[in-house]
């Protein structure tokens, strides 16, 4: 059975200024979600599902979906603030979204097979959908709790700009499983070293190769079980109803996961070299990267 690609397309963008999923940053207008999923379908992935707003699906749908008719199938499902589970309301002042995890779950009534997630709004390149690929392919029919993250490495993930935060990783040598992400907030290259500042605000030396996460998630079905048993609890921690800002993160329900005995989430490493873009400012640098791609043959003039 081939994989689902999931796209986590419910966020406005504020930092960035409006919809930056809808951006044409391509040559040709692309949107740096058309060159995740060209690399997903040539990586094997076999259908395309998004979570959006309710209250942008004409816009998605005639933007985005109606360009892929022919090519993959594809489907929506939508994240709102309501969606709890029975016996749950919002907490009077919430306004703001649960979070990545609490966006997977709403595909649970449409994604029956194995799936990988991700940002809509990044640029993972194309070995990362290869490795990704792969892995969940592979899976013997059925699989539960046999999960993977892309493990980008830091110097593939830094900002000419400045600091950068990142989830570095730590993972069992032997079996590359996934052992614990510590987010460190402030990454950058300095004296010629990838370094990160310390709880001590000491900066620490790290390994240009280590493991990072970039929100490149790897699951088998039995996640969407998983993370509704979880999100009750998180919905009945006191704390988590009085910050009005907390949020249900898929490192979050996967670090549970893991630490519980539950499920295993395997490192996957990738030469792939990850942009994005964040800030108004980061645009023209991420135009450029992408006009040089298709200028060199890796991309084609129409892609779909």
């Amino acid at each position: 059975m081939k994989p689902t690609l999931f796209l986590l397309a419910a966020g406005m963008g504020s930092r960035y200024g409006g919809l930056k999923q809808l951006d044409g940053l391509g040559p040709h207008g692309e949107t740096i979600m058309d060159y995740s999923i060209y690399d997903a379908v040539k990586a094997g992935f076999g259908k395309i599902v998004w979570v959006i707003r309710k209250d942008f699906e004409e816009q998605f749908r005639t933007q985005i979906l109606a360009k892929y008719e022919g090519t993959v199938p594809c489907e929506l499902c939508f994240q709102s603030l309501d969606a709890l589970p029975e016996g749950f309301s919002v907490p009077e002042g919430r306004i703001k979204p649960w979070g990545t995890n609490h966006a997977v779950l709403m595909g649970k009534d449409v994604i029956k097979e194995p799936f990988a997630v991700l940002n809509c709004d990044d640029f993972y390149d194309r070995d990362a959908f290869k490795v990704m690929g792969k892995f969940l392919s592979e899976l013997p029919e059925g699989s539960k709790g046999k999960y993977a993250m892309v493990g980008f490495r830091v110097d593939n993930t830094l900002s000419e700009s400045g600091t950068v935060s990142r989830g570095i990783c730590e993972n069992d040598e032997k079996t590359h499983h996934l052992t614990s992400v510590v987010e460190r907030t402030k990454i950058e290259r300095r004296d010629g070293k990838v370094q990160y500042l310390d709880e001590n605000d000491q900066w620490v030396s790290i390994p240009d190769t280590t493991p990072v996460s970039m929100n490149f998630w790897g699951f088998t079905p039995d996640y969407f079980e998983h993370s509704e048993a979880y999100f009750k609890q998180f919905l009945s921690d006191p704390k988590n109803i009085e910050n009005l800002k907390a949020e249900f993160f898929i490192p979050l329900m996967v670090d549970h996961l893991i630490k519980t005995g539950q499920a295993t989430c395997e490192v996957l490493d990738t030469t792939s070299k990850w942009f994005g873009v964040t800030y108004p400012e980061d645009r023209p640098g991420v135009v450029e990267k992408l006009a040089k791609l298709h200028a060199d043959g890796q991309y084609p003039e129409k892609m779909f």
